[in-house]
Formats: C-alpha cells, structure tokens, sequence
C-alpha cells in the first residue's frame, strides 16, 4: 500500500526536519530544547529531536558537525543550502510515487574527508523492530562494553560482529527502557523499522563512497543526567561516528571534480521484509 510521505524543515534553525508524516503517523521523535534557537558554531550539540544534518563528522568535533549550529537558505526551487567553513552542502526533496527522494551535493577542495549522517530519531515504541541484511558487519563502540560480558580490547575504538546480534547484543528489537545507550554503524545501505502495522524504509545510494547505517538505540541510557529514550536510525556516507577514528575507507571523499552526490530515499509502505 502507498502511504504518501510529508517533509517540514527548518532552515533558519541548521536546517532540521522536524516532520516526517505518513497518513496519520509522525515519525519524528522531538524534545522541546529552547538553547538551539540561538546556537552558533562550534556550540555544543542541543537534542532538539527531529532529523539533523551530520557533517563532516557526528561524534567528535564539531559536536554533531558543522552543519546544524548555522543557517540554511531556500531558494525559490525549494533546494536549501548550507555554508561552513570548508564545504556547502544542499539538499533537494521531491515527492515520489511511494515516498520521497532527498538529493544531496556536498562541494569542497578534492580529498576533503567527511562523515555524513541523516541523524533521523524516530519516535518509537517499545514494540519495534529493525530489519536489515542479516550477517552484515556490525561495529560496535565502546558504550557498549558494560552489555558485552567480556573485556573491552585495549585502545580499540571498535569490535565487529554480525547483525542482528553483534558479538551477542541483540540490536534489532528496541524492548523498553533499561537505562542503557548504545552506538552500533551496520554495513548496509538499506533499512526498515517497523512499528505494530506502520513500515519506514530508508535507502542511501552513492557512487563510489561507503555506506552505511547507523544505529543509536538510547533506552533510557543518555544522558547521565536526566536521560530520555531516543532511537536514530542514521544513512551515513562514512563507517564511524567520530571522522578522526576513520581508518582508510571509512570517511567519503570529495574526488577532482569538487562534489560529492547522494540520493537518500525513504518509503512508508507495507513491502519491507
């Protein structure tokens, strides 16, 4: 069944979609967070909740990247643009027969080395569950260590496993609150989250560049102080959170042409597995 897809941004406040609608259900998980009216660059990250542009890193510094802390533009074709320091970034949605398709330019000097993430927090409950390819390797970071049931290896920013259940941590049924957070990066570009009768799906496709799908299932585990329950499910250019942790291949790269494309696709329909 098609289920029409509604998009609403904020430019003026980093360029956060604070809706995502289909039918009659928001998917968007949002907190009110009145500090990230009046943010500047090189702040640190206020959770509004919604969905934030993540570039070129999210963990590290800047905290959440560069692009949520700055106004965006929209011009009169509806494609919105932001500008920092060493890149600009714009986006372009346009509705489709099942959904809708966000496509992305980044432009920069070539070589330049980015994460991005769609930082989507969905509002979710305690009966849903995520599907994507089975096997496919999963890193797991070091918040995780506590659930793990071994020792962490000594100055590893990560361990590896397979989806669903990396190293036995089992990631694809959210349950409710337990007072634990936890970052997981899955080599796939495809996933489904569903919720009772509800389906999302998101896809990520790029030329050339890694992708993949994060993973912050938060059940109550963050922040140390007054914590909340939150769930991103994140495309991603790029195999980790933190950009100064990217090994070879793990970061996107801009090539001699000085751009670097993306098509990111999400569907709420009812023919994910």
């Amino acid at each position: 069944m098609t289920v029409p897809l509604e998009i609403v941004t904020d430019p003026a406040h980093g360029g956060r979609w604070t809706s995502l609608r289909a039918g009659g259900r928001e998917w968007l998980w949002r907190r009110e967070a009145p500090g990230r009216e009046s943010v500047s660059p090189g702040d640190v990250f206020v959770d509004a909740g919604g969905l934030e542009e993540c570039v070129p890193t999210v963990r590290g510094a800047p905290d959440h990247g560069d692009a949520w802390s700055r106004p965006w533009t929209r011009d009169q074709h509806g494609t919105e643009t932001v500008r920092a320091s060493r890149f600009v970034l714009t986006r372009a949605m346009r509705p489709t027969a099942d959904g809708v398709e966000a496509d992305y330019v980044l432009t920069a000097d070539p070589d330049f080395r980015f994460v991005w993430a769609a930082h989507a927090l969905l509002d979710l409950s305690e009966h849903a569950t995520l599907h994507a390819r089975a096997g496919a390797s999963t890193r797991l970071f070091p918040e995780a260590a506590p659930l793990l049931g071994r020792t962490w290896p000594t100055g590893a920013p990560w361990v590896e496993g397979s989806w669903p259940a990396p190293r036995g941590l089992s990631l694809d049924r959210l349950g409710p609150d337990d007072g634990t957070a936890v970052g997981a990066v899955v080599d796939v570009s495809r996933c489904c989250v569903h919720d009772h009768e509800d389906r999302l799906a998101l896809t990520l496709e790029a030329d050339g560049q890694p992708l993949s799908m994060g993973l912050w299932r938060n059940l109550g585990g963050f922040p140390a102080e007054h914590p909340y329950r939150s769930t991103g499910v994140e495309p991603m250019l790029g195999r980790v959170f933190d950009l100064a942790e990217a090994s070879p291949g793990d970061a996107a790269r801009v090539p001699a042409s000085g751009e670097v494309r993306w098509r990111l696709t999400l569907t709420a329909d009812c023919r994910c597995p």
